[in-house]
């Protein structure tokens, strides 16, 4: 069988297809080589650092960064540190609460809510029939002491004149007594002679004896008509006292009834008015307040880290929720003498159970100095942020510092010494 050969026309198409793929090759390699070329254009555009502008622009910006925290860190180390704020502050006024001195009903109320009074200006009408009433029975009772007294005082004069009628009727007895013993006297010795009898003699020395005895009864007579003079006098004294007392009734109503009428005792604002007319009122009972707005000052409670700086006097800044934009200024007035912890309705036992440190906060009382247009709007519970201004103990901080610095290098300092004097008194010996 002849072997076999290739066909001319089999070989043709063969080379025709052969260089068509070398053809469709050497396209799409041109094409990626296009595309590729286009891209590696597009990678090679410039950065924006390469511009001048740019890259001075940036520089610009570093240096205002630098230089500017480089002038807040200055400002902060030399002034910012020493301004203290906080936001736990309020405005507050030392209100007084209105109340009644005498029980009563309430005849007029003569102010209205949130009215502005004066000091001394009427405020409450409380009824007065009461106290009149009591202030009649005082004087009364007056009238009725000084009466008694006018009748002791002629009690007293009628026992003078009884005393003198004693004392009278004391001598003529006394008279009496002594002619009867001198009648005894001249008869007893011719009774002895017997130119006298014996009864007529005990006749005389009876009727000596009655007058004796009558002397004595009108000599005790005498003296109880003295002693009821005493007697009326301290009746006087008593009765003087109960006068005394109820003169204290009168002036006591009196008082009263100047106090039916509830007056302002400060200049304010009224507030909270709970009073209505026909109310019947108990002393003590309060039925309002007078806020005295023109007075209002702030509280601001600062941490305890926050008023080591603090003193009386220092200058603060002030910025009112209810004045937007607007700044005010006052000063340090006081500070309380305690935290707010230690003021409130439980405090807390820190020496029980177990503790966790709190920062701890002090209510400051800082001075408000504000123009009436400002006043017009400041009332007491609003809401402030204040700052204090405590550079003025900047070189006191300062010195402490260094007393604190020093003091510490002399402790570090006599420890050294101690320690140095201790080894040569007590020098090492062998093997240490």
């Amino acid at each position: 069988m002849p072997p076999e050969t290739d066909h001319p026309d089999t070989d043709e198409r063969q080379a025709d297809k052969d260089d068509e793929q070398k053809k469709d090759g050497k396209d799409a390699k041109d094409e990626k080589d296009g595309k590729d070329g286009k891209d590696g254009k597009k990678d090679k555009k410039p950065s924006p650092l390469a511009n001048p502008k740019v890259r001075i622009g940036l520089i610009v910006a570093g240096v205002v960064l630098l230089v500017g925290g480089i002038v807040w860190f200055v400002h902060y180390w030399d002034r910012g540190r020493f301004q203290q704020e906080t936001n736990d502050a309020y405005l507050d006024a030392d209100q007084v609460a209105i109340a009644p001195k005498v029980p009563g009903y309430v005849d007029q109320v003569l102010v209205a809510d949130n009215q502005t009074v004066a000091v001394g200006q009427p405020l409450v009408k409380i009824d007065e029939h009461d106290v009149l009433a009591r202030h009649d029975q005082a004087l009364a009772q007056v009238a009725q002491g000084l009466a008694g007294i006018a009748q002791i005082e002629a009690q007293i004069h009628q026992q003078q004149a009884q005393i003198a009628l004693s004392r009278a009727t004391l001598s003529g007895a006394e008279q009496t007594a002594r002619h009867a013993q001198s009648e005894v006297d001249r008869y007893a010795p011719l009774e002895a002679q017997g130119a006298q009898t014996a009864e007529q003699l005990e006749s005389m020395r009876q009727q000596r004896d009655q007058a004796v005895s009558q002397v004595a009864a009108d000599r005790a007579q005498r003296d109880a008509a003295l002693r009821q003079i005493d007697t009326l006098k301290a009746q006087i004294g008593v009765t003087e006292a109960q006068v005394e007392q109820a003169r204290a009734q009168a002036r006591q109503a009196e008082d009263d009834l100047k106090s039916t009428l509830v007056r302002s005792s400060i200049a304010g604002r009224v507030g909270d008015r709970t009073v209505r007319v026909g109310q019947y009122v108990q002393p003590g009972t309060r039925m309002m307040s007078v806020v005295p707005v023109a007075d209002v000052y702030l509280v601001a409670n600062f941490k305890e880290t926050q008023i080591g700086l603090m003193r009386v006097g220092q200058p603060a800044t002030i910025e009112v929720d209810a004045l937007s934009g607007v700044t005010l200024h006052g000063e340090v007035d006081s500070f309380a003498p305690g935290t707010g912890a230690q003021f409130a309705l439980l405090p807390p036992q820190n020496a029980t159970g177990n503790f966790t440190k709190v920062v701890q906060r002090v209510p400051v009382r800082i001075h408000v100095d504000a123009d009436d247009e400002a006043r017009k709007v400041l009332l007491p519970g609003l809401s402030v942020e204040v700052t204090v201004d405590t550079l003025g103990t900047k070189e006191e901080h300062e010195q402490a510092v260094r007393d604190s610095k020093r003091e510490k290098d002399q402790r570090s300092a006599a420890h050294d010494a101690e320690v140095r004097r201790d080894r040569q008194d007590h020098p090492a010996g062998p093997g240490q």
